[in-house]
């Protein structure tokens, strides 16, 4: 069982932030060549990136629902259930990708076609997108591992799994990019083919991972894989509103980006610039609310709720904390930290001021998020879809508004970040507030 203190709680969490930085400065690094070789480039793979990972918060969401079961099951002293939970994950995942994949090649490029502003930047998109989609195979089998060594709190693994696909990815988009060491000079396509083949060296690494993990020996995560119907029913249930939520978050997001491009090159550029940097903020967000959604699972299979209520305060305070030291500098040094995506002078003044002003979003974000985390993690998905979905619908009608009807300039236009974390919080609040959430079983 999981301990309360401070100590235990950043062991969790600290691999998941770890991790989650490491991916940030991936996406940094990609942002950073293709900003060197191609302002076209940088476009395409920007928009094509936020689809592909739209696409992959489908699985990553019915993933986090193997988290929480398992981290429940563990809670409850019922741990040989968690092989039946891990193989019908792995089922679960591999039809999903086929859709996904056969989506990809048949449906998206119709799509992204008829949407887009310049046909040249939805021809790269589309490339972008054939080459990534092969990255979303090995998720089939690497994101069950990571549900299970985060629901069991060994998150150390998760750390090192991440150091393998960064380094990769980096050495190879340096390589594939500008054609270094004799390989052809290869640009945007360069920059997908290494993001999927340092996927699959992640997927061998988990592999051999798992098969020496001394707890996944104990709970024979490997002898006793079963795919069982009963458990796929409860997977879906469970972890089917998480991928709803993610995907209406990335999709009202892709659409934002649909809706930029659309305004002119500038515009999209300078988007691109925050929606790069972006991401820094949520590496502690990300990696104390997966932390969150194990805790609250945990004892709540013990019925502890008092502990649970412990848990809140402390992994909130922490996110705060971590938020400020991981983000501070978009407020005090917003140039510098734009320099280093893209040093091109026409985008830096602009896109350094709309960083700053992006700066108090966050920390409303990471105030409230431990509170939506705290939904999800009690098993109650159906209701943080909900909230999700209200939320991500008031963003796009302001969205709208500010872009299409009101015409604001591009800074103006990121105002509708508070608006989304501030309908989240309060309906989260809300709903822990007013609501019998403690009486939920899974």
């Amino acid at each position: 069982m999981l301990n309360l203190s401070y100590k235990s709680i950043l062991a969790i969490a600290i691999p998941l932030m770890g991790s989650t930085f490491i991916q940030s400065i991936v996406l940094l690094t990609d942002s950073s060549f293709l900003s060197r070789y191609d302002t076209l480039a940088f476009g395409a793979a920007g928009n094509g990136g936020l689809i592909y990972i739209t696409m992959f918060m489908t699985l990553v969401g019915l993933n986090e629902g193997t988290q929480i079961l398992m981290a429940r099951r563990i809670g409850e002293e019922r741990e040989h259930l968690l092989p039946r939970i891990f193989g019908s994950s792995i089922l679960i995942n591999f039809v999903i990708v086929a859709i996904l994949f056969l989506f990809s090649w048949m449906i998206l490029p119709d799509i992204i076609t008829s949407n887009v502003h310049d046909t040249q930047l939805g021809e790269l998109q589309i490339d972008y997108l054939q080459i990534r989609s092969y990255g979303l195979l090995p998720s089939i089998i690497s994101l069950a591992i990571l549900a299970y060594l985060t629901s069991i709190g060994k998150t150390f693994l998760i750390l090192i799994n991440s150091l393998v696909i960064a380094l990769a990815n980096i050495g190879m988009d340096y390589t594939l990019i500008f054609g270094h060491f004799g390989f052809p000079e290869m640009g945007l396509d360069g920059a997908a083919i290494a993001s999927t083949i340092s996927d699959f060296l992640g997927l061998l690494f988990l592999i051999v991972a798992i098969f020496f993990q001394p707890n996944a020996k104990k709970h024979e995560i490997l002898s006793k894989f079963r795919v069982k119907w009963t458990t796929i029913k409860k997977l879906l249930i469970l972890g089917s509103p998480i991928m709803l939520q993610g995907l209406a978050a990335l999709l009202t997001w892709t659409i934002f980006f649909f809706w930029i491009e659309q305004m002119g090159v500038f515009e999209l550029t300078v988007s691109q610039n925050i929606r790069s940097l972006y991401f820094l903020a949520f590496v502690p967000i990300w990696g104390f609310g997966a932390t969150a959604k194990t805790y609250v699972s945990q004892y709540m299979g013990r019925q502890d709720f008092k502990s649970v209520a412990i848990a809140m305060r402390r992994i909130q305070l922490l996110t705060m904390l971590f938020l400020f030291v991981v983000f501070h500098g978009a407020f005090f040094y917003p140039e510098k930290l734009i320099a280093l995506v893209n040093p091109e002078e026409e985008f830096l003044a602009t896109s350094a001021e709309t960083l700053r002003f992006l700066f108090g979003s966050m920390m409303l974000y990471g105030f409230c998020s431990i509170y939506f985390y705290t939904i999800s993690g009690s098993g109650n998905t159906r209701y943080s879809f909900l909230i999700e979905l209200i939320s991500v619908l008031v963003y796009l009608v302001c969205a709208f508004l500010f872009i299409k009807v009101l015409k604001w300039d591009v800074q103006a236009i990121w105002t509708v970040e508070y608006i989304y974390f501030g309908v989240i919080g309060i309906l989260s609040i809300g709903y822990l507030k007013f609501f019998n959430w403690q009486k939920k079983q899974i």
